[in-house]
């Protein structure tokens, strides 16, 4: 639970408080403006009222440069920036000509598959040439090649499930699942920080939710006894079905899941473990298994293993893995299934392909490489950070690391500082996190060298020092001298 200062508190709802306050200024002149320039709707009513797009006009737009930046090259440990100009205040954008070669701290790539592979590359090239860009069906049309059946059968091994399922869009592999698992009667139990796919999922599913503090498994226990004791609501009867739901790398945070803990609390109360390892699958563990592998965690004891393909094997789409009693009932009722078009054939080549270099099939130890870099990379990076008195976020062998800003004006002023010096950083605030919890978040590849992460390091130093985000003091330097020795006779 991250404890913020109290002056950082006040100072950052002053500022919220003043831009709230000339935003409301504002629109009262602009509906003086309009009433005079009146806009015949003809009947029907504004598809978008004043205060539904309130935050995105006088907050978001003014600082909006600071997102969707658009890219013209592959990315890798460093990528091309279009740059981008405004000539209304930053209510609208254009892209230029000129590019910007840029350090990347942001993207997914923890692997460094998302580049030209000398495995992956050539035979995602070769299925692009046999299978086309895509099927142009669902799978149970005609949507399913011999590509998908390998894939699908290399994930389930790989995770160590007896059978897997693979979708085109990881976020959609939360949000069409949960519904199919668990309906009504039934109790799904979050973690307060899970995704947005697994919260729209589970709010479509017509079950009853209910939240536990992050990643405490001591509230999760408290819940489950609580909620088992009254039952459903009104009727008071047993629930059909109890899900716990929990990520194995939190996006937002870069903690570690307490998975061993929080599987002994669902044994106990005989509950469901639903494992979303989107941030951890082939990223930690020593052959890239996830939480599971790094934290000892048999995967039997988990009985829903989710995951995508977006981040550690530079491709697209996800998985579920389980029971064959599990997918075969997804391949029936699932409407990402059903209805979706299938997973790209050059996509789930790469996807094969990254699995392949992982587990040293592709002849070589790059695999091996490739994790030993992002571990390094990732607890170097996070552990000079701290030493500089920034307010880290996350675990070690994380490669998410969020550093906290807290003040909104903070944020464009990080993002641009650092992107005038050439390093790209993503900056996440309000409403994808609390409203006083600003930060950037920095994502490793082992696609980084040491000098990358040198200069980065140089970066952020300097630009913390100048927007003052160094809320701690700074680790004293060690000073190299030569140790005396003493002789004695």
């Amino acid at each position: 639970m991250i404890t913020i200062p109290y002056l950082t508190a006040l100072t950052t709802y002053f500022s919220y408080g003043l831009l709230f306050a000339f935003g409301q200024l504002r629109d009262f002149f602009r509906r003086i403006i309009d009433w005079w320039s009146s806009s015949n709707l003809q009947g029907y009513a504004p598809i978008c009222l004043g205060l539904e797009d309130f935050y995105i006009r006088r907050l978001y737009l003014r600082i909006q440069d600071c997102f969707g930046r658009p890219i013209a090259s592959a990315p890798d440990a460093w990528f091309d920036l279009v740059e981008r100009y405004s000539n209304d205040h930053n209510k609208t954008l254009k892209r230029t000509d000129k590019i910007k070669r840029c350090l990347n701290l942001g993207s997914y790539n923890y692997l460094g598959f998302a580049a030209a592979d000398e495995y992956c590359t050539p035979r995602a090239i070769e299925s692009l040439k046999k299978f086309s860009a895509s099927t142009c069906s669902p799978r149970v049309d005609g949507g399913t090649t011999m590509l998908h059946a390998e894939l699908e059968e290399c994930v389930a091994k790989f995770v160590g499930k007896p059978a897997a399922l693979v979708f085109g869009m990881g976020y959609v592999t939360n949000s069409a699942i949960i519904p199919v698992l668990i309906g009504k009667g039934g109790l799904i139990i979050s973690d307060s920080l899970n995704h947005s796919s697994i919260v729209n999922g589970a709010r479509g599913s017509g079950a009853t939710i209910r939240v536990f503090q992050h990643n405490t498994p001591s509230h999760l226990e408290k819940v489950l006894r609580e909620q088992i004791a009254e039952g459903q609501p009104r009727t008071h009867r047993p629930w059909k079905k109890i899900i716990v739901v929990v990520e194995g790398i939190y996006s937002m945070e870069g903690e570690l899941c307490k998975l061993p803990e929080i599987v002994a609390v669902c044994k106990k109360y005989k509950a469901y473990v639903y494992l979303d390892e989107a941030h951890s699958i082939g990223a930690v563990g020593k052959t890239g298994r996830g939480v599971c592998e790094l934290l000892g965690v048999d995967t039997a004891d988990v009985d829903i293993m989710m995951g995508t393909f977006t981040k550690s094997f530079g491709s697209c789409g996800g998985y579920i893995a389980g029971s064959k009693e599990l997918i075969q009932y997804l391949k029936y009722t699932c409407p990402a299934h059903l209805y979706g078009t299938s997973i790209s054939p050059p996509a789930a080549q790469q996807i094969l392909s990254a699995i392949k270099v992982l587990l040293g099939e592709d002849g070589s130890s790059r695999g091996a490489q490739k994790l030993a870099r992002i571990r390094e990379n990732s607890n170097f990076f996070r552990s000079e950070l701290q030493k500089m008195g920034f307010e880290v976020l996350g675990d070690n062998d994380s490669p998410v690391m969020p550093i906290m800003l807290y003040n909104p004006s903070k944020i464009p002023a990080f993002s641009r500082e650092c992107l005038r010096q050439n390093v790209a950083v993503v900056v996440v605030g309000f409403p994808a996190t609390p409203l006083l919890l600003s930060r950037a978040r920095i994502c490793i590849s082992a696609s980084h060298t040491r000098e990358d992460l040198v200069r980065a390091l140089e970066v952020i130093s300097q630009v913390g020092d100048l927007v003052g985000i160094k809320y701690f003091p700074a680790a004293p330097k060690k000073e190299h001298q030569e140790d005396k020795m003493v002789k004695l006779e």
